[in-house]
């Protein structure tokens, strides 16, 4: 039996500074309803996943900006940061570790993201 996860909600505060910032972050818009005053539903894509996430209104009770670590990976983590850097996303530096390479970001509710480099630079 295959398990796969396909969708991880992200809670946010204002919804629309949400999606415009995960845009700028390159990630695909793949649906935006309104469902009634109390539900909306964003879901979003990063370039090349086959797993999304979500937010809006009343899709999870988390606070805002609590969801910590959430992790991607690359395969270039210097082209990673120079795109994400370009589109305008604060980065952190590069950081080396014996298991990968990795950059950070958070979103403007302050979730925070890794991305990986699952090879470290300095391995080669």
């Amino acid at each position: 039996m295959d398990i796969t996860l396909e969708l991880v909600a992200i809670p946010v505060s204002d919804v629309d500074r949400a999606k415009a910032f995960y845009e700028q972050a390159g990630f695909h818009a793949d649906h935006d309803h309104t469902v009634s005053d109390e539900v909306r539903f964003v879901q979003m894509t990063p370039p090349g996943s086959a797993c999304s996430i979500a937010f809006g209104l009343g899709l999870t009770q988390m606070a805002p900006g609590s969801l910590d670590n959430m992790q991607v990976c690359v395969d270039d983590i210097e082209a990673a940061h120079a795109a994400l850097t370009e589109r305008g996303v604060e980065v952190s530096p590069v950081e080396d570790f014996p298991w990968g390479s990795f950059t950070y970001f958070a979103d403007p509710d302050g979730n925070r993201w890794a991305v990986q480099q699952k090879v470290p630079r300095d391995a080669g």
